[in-house]
């Protein structure tokens, strides 16, 4: 049985963000649409300003410029990639640069040719890129889309030809930019919230243990606690007494060995299947591409063993991988059985860092009398355990 999915869209803070290949790429494809639809326009205002009886020095010093421009916005946009709603309006003095050639381009293009709202469209466009919050944006794409609405019309006055087409196109520019940008704050907030969830469920499963643990554990201590003191203060003048508590204290020893054994028990008793299929949706929710591939025969593997390493080995994957895809595999290899789950390793994620556990996994391995590898490369992690079919762990 395998179980596939498409990583979903993911995005942290400057510093914090780890993009998945499914949402980086998602990036790319903003990015590339946005710069298409400058050049678009950059292509149809030189072929424009070419039929005006332009010269050809003029119309080279123009398109030079239009692609400086277009390089420039690639370095908001990648600034954008990483914004939040409590960051700063720009990445100074990094974006100071872009802004500068937006503008000198629209002194060159006035210069030139004498078109308004061609002019101010480099500047006007390049501030959609900047760290507007959320009510500020929608105002300020308005309010640059009735300026350059007006340079159009101020511009039309000059009866140029083939101006209407592509001005109309010109001050539509920003508001799509805008709408872009918009669809990709989106995705990272939906990216957010998946992670938040996947975070969330660990949680709410580790406090559902800790309450377990702590009611039955709790319960026992208090008792043995009260019976203890009882014998105590009932040593000197009723010595049988006292011992009739010591004996009801350690019973009540025993009955909290046998209640954290059974908890144990019931915890291990889930099937590995319902493991496996749980380590896979946990990762999917964090944004990585898993899939787990599952021996027919697997509900007589030895759960009490192999279930908490599918836990604690898909536990580090969230906490230490970094990485977008994930392999999980359960196979019989004759007598014995074999776990193995293999991911890559993030960009940001040093070859030497294992995350904990490890050192547990090769113990609880070895009590099981199997063994436990790990398999360690610059860009993939992985650990497997082998362990007989029919397993007497050692106490």
């Amino acid at each position: 049985m395998t179980r596939t999915a498409t990583p979903p869209t993911d995005a942290a803070a400057r510093g914090e963000l780890r993009l998945t290949r499914g949402i980086r790429a998602t990036w790319w494809y903003t990015v590339a649409a946005i710069v298409f639809f400058e050049l678009m326009l950059l292509t149809l205002g030189i072929s424009m300003i070419a039929e005006w009886e332009t010269t050809p020095l003029a119309v080279a010093t123009v398109a030079c410029g239009g692609l400086l421009w277009c390089a420039s916005t690639v370095v908001l946009l990648t600034d954008y990639r990483d914004r939040t709603d409590t960051g700063p309006l720009a990445t100074w003095p990094r974006a100071l640069a872009p802004l500068l050639i937006a503008a000198a381009y629209g002194a060159v293009i006035i210069a030139l040719t004498g078109v308004w709202a061609f002019a101010a469209l480099p500047l006007a466009q390049s501030l959609m890129f900047l760290n507007w919050q959320a009510g500020v944006r929608l105002r300020v794409v308005v309010v640059v889309s009735v300026a350059l609405a007006g340079l159009w019309a101020i511009d039309m006055q000059r009866d140029l030809e083939d101006w209407g087409f592509v001005g109309f196109y010109l001050v539509l520019l920003p508001g799509m930019t805008v709408v872009s940008l918009w669809w990709w704050d989106v995705l990272i907030t939906l990216d957010r919230v998946r992670a938040s969830e996947a975070r969330l469920a660990a949680t709410q499963e580790r406090l559902r243990v800790a309450t377990d643990v702590h009611d039955l554990q709790g319960h026992h201590l208090q008792v043995i606690a009260l019976q203890l003191e009882l014998a105590e203060r009932l040593m000197a003048r009723d010595p049988q007494a006292a011992l009739e508590h010591l004996q009801a204290a350690r019973t009540s020893v025993d009955e909290a060995r046998q209640g954290t054994r059974d908890l144990a028990t019931r915890f291990r008793a889930v099937p590995l299947r319902d493991e496996l299929a749980n380590a896979v949706d946990l990762l999917q929710a964090a944004g990585i591409a898993a899939q787990a591939s599952i021996d027919p025969d697997a509900d007589i593997a030895p759960a009490a063993v192999l279930g908490p390493v599918i836990r604690e080995t898909t536990t580090n994957i969230l906490r230490h991988g970094g990485g977008g895809w994930a392999r999980l595999a359960l196979t019989r290899a004759g007598s014995s059985w074999r776990y193995e789950i293999t991911n890559d390793r993030g960009a940001d994620v040093p070859v030497t860092q294992d995350g904990a556990g490890l050192e547990g996994l090769a113990r609880r391995a070895a009590d099981a009398g199997g063994v436990l590898d790990v398999r360690r490369a610059p860009r993939e992690f992985a650990v497997s355990m082998t362990v007989p079919a029919q397993v007497g762990v050692r106490s």
